[in-house]
């Protein structure tokens, strides 16, 4: 909307939000678990927001129904918003195994901030927890709950914790800190049953594992990540692969249809195709650039990757692009170790040019090595400084300073 009103000023913008709540930054949620924010800390955008932008507001509805020959979405109240151009950001659904039990009292996924709301209200008459899900949701959410006084048990389906980010010495580091503030691991298991109190069957007790083994606790939080929500454009015109497909303008296939955000299936400037990347960056880079061209004025979607930042645990850590290639053969790994245990650096190159890194303990350059990856700049000349503490921007020459710094 921001991006719309900087190049129209006068036409009308009606919003349609299922949350009632305000505008908020959804990596936020964990701080609100954690008592550590409130509502006025996560909000991306104060309550006259709405009225400054002149936006017609439509908080706590849900569009249920896209007609594109009239070019109208009905309401789930029965009622209908006319469009001409519209853009569908209908965001992820949080992933719930299968599992039995799921519908007990003490049960909870963490998607929106209204899981973070019903979740801290349960927190306080509970001692123990299991968090499924050993990714960024489900540290995020371990390091809340410990925070609020809980023992804490992650279950992941995986070998390590955080695999999909981090390769495994990362993991290993991420995982040390994590069993030091006093959670119980278990990798390479899935919960397979949500057992009963005793006395209670409708309460959560415990969950079951895949090997039979059995973990007393008080809630259950599902923190395994998202899935794109295409079920509004199911059976229309509009194509889906795993999620809503855009070109570069973030159109979709029906003309002045947009969608951004964990819903599109958009390009990836590392991977050279096009994927879902559910990430705060890239939603809004990629909604201002729909802004943009809803409004006529063209601009194009210069690529997203994956890129995550994250804090838990005491543990700063950066991983971004291609940080462990399938098959090695035509990459190259730049390593980086100490001088302390939770310090590690590793930039992954292709063709001289880098296209990932990971970053634990010390990421003050991160930004600069992301410039180079965007602008793919060949760092063949470079790679025995690149690691060093003191490679910066003073290592380019000045043409190319510039354009880093541009």
């Amino acid at each position: 909307m921001e991006a719309i009103r900087e190049v129209d000023p006068e036409g009308s913008i009606s919003l349609v939000a299922e949350e009632a709540f305000p505008s908020y930054s959804r990596p936020m949620i964990s701080e609100r678990l954690s008592l550590e924010a409130d509502h006025a800390k996560i909000a991306y955008r104060q309550g006259d927001y709405w009225k400054a932008q002149r936006v017609d507001a439509y908080l706590g509805r849900r569009a249920v129904k896209l007609d594109f020959e009239a070019r109208a979405a009905e309401l789930d109240d029965g009622s209908r918003l006319g469009f001409e151009r519209l853009l569908l950001a209908t965001g992820g659904r949080s992933i719930v195994p299968r599992m039995e039990g799921v519908e007990k009292r003490g049960f909870f996924t963490f998607t929106r901030l209204s899981d973070a709301e019903v979740l801290s209200e349960a927190v306080e008459a509970a001692r123990s927890v299991v968090v499924v899900g050993g990714g960024l949701i489900g540290v995020g959410v371990a390091e809340a709950l410990v925070k609020r006084g809980l023992q804490v048990t992650i279950v992941e389906l995986k070998e390590r914790l955080l695999s999909l980010l981090l390769d495994a010495e990362a993991s290993r580091i991420m995982e040390d800190a994590i069993r030091a503030a006093g959670v119980l691991i278990i990798t390479g298991r899935s919960a397979q049953r949500v057992l009963g109190r005793e006395g209670d069957e409708a309460t959560v007790g415990g969950v079951a594992l895949d090997n039979g083994a059995q973990f007393s606790c008080d809630l259950v939080v599902v923190a395994i990540g998202v899935m794109p929500r295409t079920e509004l454009v199911a059976g229309t015109p509009v194509k889906t692969r795993r999620g809503i497909l855009v070109d570069r303008y973030m159109e979709t296939s029906v003309p002045g249809v947009y969608a951004a955000g964990d819903v599109a299936e958009a390009f990836d400037f590392i991977q050279g195709d096009d994927r879902v990347l559910a990430l705060w960056p890239v939603a809004h880079l990629q909604g201002r650039i729909a802004g943009y061209n809803m409004a006529s004025y063209r601009r194009e979607y210069p690529g997203g990757t994956a890129m995550s930042a994250l804090s838990y645990f005491a543990v700063p850590v950066i991983s971004v692009g291609l940080t462990q290639p399938e098959k090695p053969e035509g990459y190259e790994f730049l390593v980086r170790r100490g001088p302390g245990p939770r310090d590690y650096g590793k930039l992954v190159l292709r063709d001289g040019r880098i296209v990932g890194l990971i970053l634990v303990g010390a990421i003050e350059r991160a930004g600069l090595y992301f410039a180079l990856m965007k602008e793919r700049v060949d760092v063949s000349g470079l790679k025995e400084r690149l690691l060093s503490d003191e490679f910066g921007l003073a290592s380019f020459p000045e043409a190319l300073r510039g354009k880093l710094m541009g």
